[in-house]
């Protein structure tokens, strides 16, 4: 097989230019027929690597559909060079390198035979899981996270089999399961809930919360609870290399007995697997055993909201999951567990036995928290920003604000409006108008007091500002529609 430098050089078309031209300018019409023939070349790869994992899913469903219930015994025959190929070009370019230090560019300067290499030592057992390297990002509580980076190979099997994987757990996961499944996000199950205590019978809210879920996790079960679907052997060794890897912190070794590392690439998957076994079949079978009333769940990872009509449903329901858990290694937060009493009659419930207005709950980001209609009487669930996640917001900017104090003011500009549109996709909800208002004039402050300081001798005034601000920075509307109509549009039936 060619290296890639080789098939660069094999694309060029001789050129003769006339009157004896230089050398150098042969050199720059080679060049650049070269490089865009080489980028052609590089889209199709990669639209054939993509059609190839598509068929291959394909595939692999139609033998989940055919022998259901059964163990699937034949699957790395799946993860093909075109399948590898396919989930480097899924990574991140700019991600942190792992242990190796190889980054994405690297490794894509002779990416054909560094693929037919790993494909080799993939399918010959030859292939050994590096350590993740170790590294804390700050939470919004103040705490830190303990993030594993993978090396670059290790991203690219563990992307690779995550495919192959997915298409046999989709046919399994409940229709109540929203994190890291194609097809549905974080609105999806935003959305799910205010439809459920819209449209329910809900008074309590158990808002449960896994404490230190990945890092807690066991690792026998979890192999147990992939095997009872994947009877390929080379598959489930795979997984065990990534769970026994380790990880690398300050240059020093720690082995790992139990979690998966937070921040990998089948670590979404392996911890949908796990829940799916410990929490949701169970659930499902709680309910319909146990309930007395109208029940609602909405999981998000390892973030859960169940609504119920009965507060005796809902404590007998968290005392059985607190026994359940604790039989997987795992446990509630006691902190961030709560049980409330909430939806459409809590408040005058609450009036009457002068115990003040329903308590809110946090979830996704969002703060719900029980409201009226503007123009008319009845109940209507609020959202708004958490609080904590926008003055973390806002402080990251600040910090980045001061670093970027002396670099032109359109740049400044141009980079403040891509981070409130980010801010806006995702948190411009109804309902939220106030407090995304209070977010955009923060920022104008912050950018404001950041500009006077780029000298002593100022002469930015508050309304040249406001030209500024109005040219940059993008206004304030509502870019989801209300919960209701979006669920109803995604769930026709």
């Amino acid at each position: 097989m060619k290296s890639g430098a080789e098939k660069s050089h094999s694309l060029i078309v001789p050129a003769k230019p006339a009157n004896k031209a230089a050398q150098s300018a042969a050199e720059l019409v080679e060049g650049s027929g070269g490089t865009e023939r080489n980028a052609g070349r590089q889209r199709t790869v990669r639209t054939q690597s993509r059609e190839a994992v598509s068929q291959a899913q394909a595939r692999i469903r139609e033998a989940v559909n055919r022998n259901k219930g059964e163990k699937l015994t034949a699957l790395l025959h799946h993860i093909s060079l075109d399948c590898l190929r396919w989930a480097f070009f899924t990574l991140k370019k700019d991600a942190a390198p792992g242990v190796d230090g190889l980054t994405w560019e690297q490794y894509a300067a002779d990416l054909d035979r560094n693929l037919t290499d790993l494909h080799a030592r993939v399918h010959t057992g030859a292939y050994r899981a590096q350590p993740s390297r170790r590294k804390f990002i700050p939470k919004p509580d103040g705490r830190q996270r303990p993030l594993g980076i993978a090396a670059l190979e290790d991203k690219i099997v563990q992307a690779a089999v995550v495919a192959i994987l997915t298409p046999i757990y989709e046919a399994e996961f409940l229709g109540f399961s929203y994190g890291f499944r194609p097809g549905r996000g974080q609105h999806d199950a935003l959305d799910a809930l205010a439809y459920g205590i819209q449209t329910r019978k809900v008074n309590w809210i158990l808002d449960a919360d896994i404490q230190s879920f990945f890092d807690s996790l066991s690792r026998e079960w979890l192999v147990r609870f992939v095997e009872h679907r994947v009877g390929d052997r080379r598959i489930i060794r795979l997984i065990q290399k990534w769970l026994k890897a380790g990880v690398l912190e300050e240059d020093q070794w720690i082995e790992t007995t139990e979690g998966t590392p937070q921040g990998a690439v089948a670590s979404p998957l392996l911890a949908n697997i796990y829940l799916h076994y410990v929490y949701d079949l169970w659930v499902e079978q709680w309910r319909r055993r146990h309930a007395t009333g109208d029940m609602i769940v909405i999981r998000y990872a390892d973030d859960s909201v169940v609504g119920f009509q009965h507060r005796r449903d809902a404590e007998h329901f968290l005392k059985d999951l607190k026994e359940r858990l604790a039989r997987f290694a795992l446990s509630l937060h006691p902190a961030k567990t709560r049980l409330i009493e909430f939806g459409k009659f809590a408040a005058e419930r609450r009036m009457r036995r002068g115990e003040g207005k329903p308590e809110m709950f946090h979830f996704l980001g969002f703060t719900h928290y029980c409201s009226s209609k503007r123009n008319s009487p009845g109940f209507q669930l609020g959202r708004r920003t958490q609080r904590k996640r926008m003055r973390a917001k806002l402080q990251e900017i600040k910090e980045t604000l001061r670093r970027l104090r002396h670099t032109p003011i359109d740049e400044q500009g141009q980079w403040l409006g891509t981070v409130i549109k980010g801010y806006f996709a995702y948190f411009a909800v109804p309902t939220n108008t106030r407090l995304l208002s209070a977010f955009r004039a923060h920022i104008s402050e912050q950018w404001y007091r950041s500009l006077r300081r780029r000298s002593q001798r100022h002469r930015l005034t508050w309304k040249r500002m406001g030209r500024l601000i109005d040219r940059f920075l993008p206004p304030v509307r509502v870019l989801h529609p209300w919960p209701d109509q979006r669920f109803r549009v995604m769930h026709s039936r």
